[in-house]
């Protein structure tokens, strides 16, 4: 495949941008019909829509593949965003601004700029200009991934696996490359803890709040079952996930060793959070059951106690954990007593899920990473403390890894500080590269595959 122009990949990613598809969690916000009908302007019409809710719009492309039963391929990325404060940008976190070789706004690194690399890449298949592969090559653009996917990964997937049905799926997250060993190592996520988001309920009896003697103010249990959640943090754990990071990233042994080790990663964290506090936050989390307190609701008015109060809480579960481990911990950092006045609901209930670092999508990164990165790049087998649509192909049996290319120009740490955070970018050049990792990586697995 010829070298596909950044500039083409970039003029995708600031229309995606300025289309806006706010996803704030309902099922009316997101309209990510604007953004299909961006990518049907590039691509032309797709071969399936999906539109669960009226403007929660997903679109698929296909190109069948030359080899009857050779395995599918999917590049899935998604097209909503998170909210964005525009008082906290240095820019219009919408206007897609192209400033010093970056692209700036919102969805920048969160995916837009890789469904817009994915897009570039299918769009060479779909004309022609590349030969097909042995399976079938799918492009997924989907709605919704940012609450849950439940219209759009989630519902496709459950209502029409046998369309979108692949052996294979690239989609995120992607990161620039780490420092350690002989080589720098480009991160390839193989797995992801699960969300287990939970709900603090309690009830009370409503009065007038001049008169709060002996009142059951159903705020007041909440507020304390948050406040003794967050000064209760589960132990670390080490995961095989993470000894295989760590271990293909090779930093130097002290700090190897005491990443490792449940009883000295705290101390390890601490002292990374001096230089690179984004980089030690994702150790933190990679490493620890997490429990966030985000929202507190209750009462209707300041004067009136309040009848019902809600607090919701984001729990992710590592690999080896599931609900019977963050019900242990909640119950027993709100103590018994708290524990009969607030209920623990649950919103989402997921998994921590993986894909084995290895066999052909795997070796064919590999190689493309080589090519585009430089050789002697190593692949990092790594875990993610978030959640993506690669969860619900992972637990129907398909290999998926999320994978990306970018220069030097921003590091580790500040890149995963971008995420649902502020003055999001990916710099222009990074596109072209993830566009090219893209091709290169299709174009080895297709020679793996074989069949003629």
């Amino acid at each position: 495949m010829d070298p596909i122009p950044s500039g083409e990949v970039v003029e995708l990613l600031v229309a995606l941008i300025r289309n806006a598809c706010v996803n704030d969690g309902t099922p009316d916000s997101g309209g990510e019909t604007r953004s299909c009908d961006t990518l049907i302007g590039y691509l032309g019409e797709p071969d399936r829509v999906f539109e669960p809710h009226p403007g929660r719009r997903s679109i698929l492309y296909r190109v069948p593949g030359r080899v009857p039963g050779a395995p599918a391929v999917m590049l899935l990325g998604h097209t909503d965003v998170v909210p964005a404060r525009a008082d906290t940008w240095s820019v219009d976190p919408f206007a897609g601004e192209r400033a010093d070789g970056f692209v700036w706004g919102r969805g920048a690194v969160d995916m837009l700029d890789q469904t817009a690399a994915m897009a570039a890449v299918a769009k060479r298949f779909r004309e022609g200009s590349v030969p097909p592969l042995p399976g079938d090559l799918l492009f997924l653009a989907v709605a919704d991934e940012e609450a849950a996917g439940h219209l759009g990964a989630g519902w496709i997937t459950r209502h029409h696996w046998d369309e979108v049905r692949c052996g294979y799926l690239i989609t995120e997250i992607a990161a620039p490359a780490l420092g350690g060993g002989s080589a720098p190592g480009i991160p390839v996520t193989v797995a992801e803890k699960g969300p287990m988001w939970r709900r603090l309920r309690a009830a009370g009896v409503s009065g007038h709040g001049s008169q709060p003697h002996g009142s059951r103010n159903a705020l007041v249990p909440v507020a304390d079952a948050v406040r003794r959640l967050a000064e209760s943090p589960p132990p670390a754990e080490i995961t095989l996930e993470w000894r295989r990071f760590v271990e293909a990233w090779d930093p130097p042994a002290p700090l190897a060793a005491s990443l490792l080790d449940p009883d000295r990663i705290d101390a390890a964290v601490d002292e990374l959070a001096l230089d690179d506090p984004g980089f030690a936050r994702w150790v933190h989390a990679c490493t620890h059951l997490t429990i966030s307190p985000n929202t507190l609701y209750g009462g209707v008015k300041a004067n009136v106690v309040p009848d019902l109060a809600v607090a919701e809480v984001d729990v992710r579960v590592l690999p080896g954990q599931d609900e019977a481990s963050v019900l242990d911990h909640m119950r027993k950092a709100i103590g018994p007593r708290l524990a009969e006045e607030v209920a623990i609901e649950a919103m989402v209930a997921a998994p921590a899920g993986s894909s084995p670092p290895e066999g052909p999508l795997w070796k064919a990164i590999g190689a493309a990473a080589g090519s585009v990165a430089g050789e002697g790049v190593r692949l990092l087998p790594t875990l993610i403390p978030v959640a993506t649509d690669a969860r619900f192909f992972r637990e129907r049996g398909t290999i998926a890894y999320g994978v990306g290319a970018f220069d030097e120009r921003v590091g580790f740490g500040d890149f995963l500080s971008m995420f649902h955070g502020d003055d999001e970018r990916v710099s222009e050049v990074s596109l072209g590269m993830t566009a090219r990792l893209y091709a290169e990586t299709l174009e080895r697995l297709g020679e793996s595959l074989g069949g003629g």
